[in-house]
């Protein structure tokens, strides 16, 4: 399979984990809980895998920028939290840092 796939799904069940937890009201609620666990999982299981095939910087800087990303707008959408300019500009150059880091990277 291709790591970027195996990338975007650890980022995917990454988000979901993450958009769980509040809904979770601190694991009190079973099914958003077990959810949540099993999207950790899923998350942390392919994003082993991927650490395996490439460097560990890209992984991790991939996964966390756009995870963070992906967090404060589904947030913005999901949980009416608000997203003031200084916060639109730094989401925007996390996106660029990643860019630039998978861009530059030295091939494996």
């Amino acid at each position: 399979m291709n790591v970027y796939v195996l990338l975007g799904a650890a980022i995917i069940f990454e988000v979901i984990g993450t958009m769980l937890l509040p809904a979770s009201q601190n694991f009190t609620r079973v099914l958003p809980s077990i959810i949540l666990l099993f999207a950790y999982t899923i998350s942390f299981y392919c994003l082993a895998i991927v650490s395996q095939k490439l460097p560990l910087s890209i992984v991790y800087a991939s996964w966390s920028g756009v995870g963070v990303f992906a967090v404060a707008i589904l947030s913005f959408f999901f949980y009416k939290q608000i997203l003031n300019w200084q916060t639109v500009i730094g989401l925007v150059l996390v996106v660029v840092g990643v860019t630039i880091i998978n861009v530059f990277k030295t091939p494996v």
